[in-house]
């Protein structure tokens, strides 16, 4: 079953790339007391995540900071040296977006976000969608229908619906 909104998110620990390697990240402790953007992709160098997703993000960063947004976060089912070098990539991470991996898909799985195309070599992944969450609960989702498509996951439409 997935998470839905008013859902309070699991506990999880993620991966990001530190200065000596990769280190840890408590993603309820990140989320305690803060207004936090978590938009996720099926996967790190795919097309419309590289193309649309993460740029979508990266154009509307300043209006989710002037909606009191602390963080935006970028998850996915990627290893943590991935994820560091697709922020570097894309600018992402110059525009101050979070790059997590959940390299295990434990935390995607958790939340029932998470599927397997195997003719496209994706296997364990998640799904394409964005949500607002407020303390750890979520306040608003967008889901894709198809993790090709990012229209409603989009950094602008996300923005409209808060």
């Amino acid at each position: 079953m997935s998470i839905t909104v008013g859902d309070k998110l699991p506990g999880a620990t993620l991966l990001k790339l530190g200065e000596s390697g990769p280190e840890t990240v408590d993603l309820g402790a990140k989320l305690a007391g803060r207004k936090v953007v978590l938009f996720a992709v099926p996967g790190a160098y795919t097309g419309v995540c590289t193309t649309a997703h993460v740029p979508s993000f990266i154009r509307t960063k300043g209006k989710f900071d002037a909606k009191g947004v602390d963080e935006i976060i970028c998850l996915s089912v990627n290893d943590p040296f991935v994820m560091a070098a697709w922020g570097e990539s894309t600018g992402a991470t110059a525009a101050g977006i979070t790059m997590l991996a959940d390299a295990e898909s434990a935390f995607t799985t958790a939340i029932g976000m998470d599927f397997s195309a195997p003719p496209a070599g994706l296997l364990h992944r998640s799904a394409r969608y964005a949500m607002l969450v407020e303390d750890g609960v979520v306040k608003v989702l967008h889901r894709e229908e198809s993790p090709g498509t990012c229209e409603i996951s989009a950094g602008e439409s996300l923005l409209d619906a808060i």
